[in-house]
């Protein structure tokens, strides 16, 4: 029989898990990443998680899959318990390699959900493999979000950035122009700074560079900075109606605290994706997808909202819809955007949903 009144699944409830809880000194530490259909992890086995000497023991084996297994739930925003699970063992694994781990959904009813599993090596030879039933105890109604870009959609930095660059870049003897600034806008400052300087500058002089231009931004910045027309009601609409917010930019974590308290906004995101919890800048999809796995929300029911043309490229390489503002670009541009709009005053709470919708229909979903 199943306990009563089972809690829901939270972050700090997975701090101590045996296979995923960062804060367990004993646990496995599993790190798992979702592309909106399959989670995956990479694990290292030592010598303490051996049966036979050199060979994985069976029992880490069937954790590591149940695991993977469990986290296809956990990432659809669904709280399980395992009903049964099976486990083929393929061929003895061993300890001190890499494993690629891999689970799907195999199918779903209302109060089951079925999935699968698999274990490989780095050549992709499959060394173990899963299949489990999960009681489903409580689901999120169809999670919804929205994913905000910080620069030029919530607040106009630009002047500030640009101010800060061309600061910096001086003090190198380089004449940072406004073209310079448009053509980069929205990029990492590794890019900006390689398309500057060159590819052949060092990883050490970018950082101290990025550092620098960072610090000259911060002296900058006003304290009293407003939000752009639209942001605050349209946080407040989202907020109340259940969706869950994001903030995903290519700026220092630093710049997004000082900015949303600033702006009196923090309080809104349930997630934060900045330059450090990458290693790729948009055009790259990472930083969207990083933030809907963090709010445990599938790609095809998330909204991105850009004013950048590197942006717009990640939302669709994410395949998310996007909303486009024509803040610092102009509407020819950002043609690739699902709605380009002027100003998020236009944007209502049906625009959103009506977008989502459009995506599962896309996707058969």
């Amino acid at each position: 029989m199943l306990p009563k009144n089972l809690p829901a699944i939270n972050s700090k409830s997975l701090n101590q898990c045996f296979a995923c809880g960062q804060d367990n000194p004993i646990g496995l530490k599993l790190k798992f990443s979702w592309d909106g259909k399959t989670a995956t992890a990479e694990f290292t086995p030592t010598e303490f998680h051996q049966g036979w000497q050199g060979v994985l023991h069976g029992g880490i084996i069937s954790t590591i899959l149940d695991e993977a297994m469990s986290y296809v739930a956990y990432f659809q925003g669904i709280d399980t318990i395992t009903a049964k699970s099976e486990v083929r063992f393929k061929q003895p694994v061993p300890t001190q390699k890499p494993l690629l781990i891999s689970a799907t959904t195999a199918k779903r009813t209302r109060k089951l959900l079925e999935t699968r599993a698999t274990l490989s090596l780095k050549d992709g030879t499959e060394v173990a493999e899963g299949n489990a039933i999960l009681y489903v105890f409580h689901q999120d109604p169809s999670p919804h979000a929205v994913i905000w870009d910080m620069d030029g959609i919530i607040a106009n930095t630009a002047p500030f950035h640009f101010q800060a660059w061309r600061e910096t870049f001086r003090q190198k003897g380089i004449e940072f122009t406004e073209e310079d600034f448009k053509h980069s806008f929205g990029l990492r400052n590794d890019s900006i700074i390689r398309s500057i300087m060159g590819s052949k500058v060092s990883d050490e002089d970018i950082k101290t560079i990025a550092q620098g231009k960072e610090a000259n931004f911060r002296r900058q910045l006003p304290r009293h900075i407003s939000p752009l027309p639209g942001v605050t009601g349209l946080l407040k609409s989202l907020k109340e109606a259940g969706f869950k917010i994001a903030l995903a930019s290519s700026t220092p974590k630093e710049n997004l605290n000082l900015l949303t308290r600033n702006l009196g906004i923090d309080k809104y995101f349930d997630a934060v994706v900045s330059e450090e919890d990458v290693t790729e800048g948009k055009p790259s999809p990472q930083p969207f997808l990083l933030a809907a796995e963090r709010l445990r929300v599938p790609p095809s029911n998330c909204v991105v909202i850009e004013d950048a043309i590197a942006g717009v490229q990640a939302t669709k390489a994410a395949r998310m819809k996007c909303i486009a503002v024509t803040n610092t670009h102009s509407r020819e541009s950002l043609s690739q955007a699902d709605l380009v709009i002027d100003s998020l005053e236009q944007v209502e709470l049906s625009t959103i949903e009506n977008l989502i919708q459009n995506q599962k229909i896309q996707e058969g979903v």
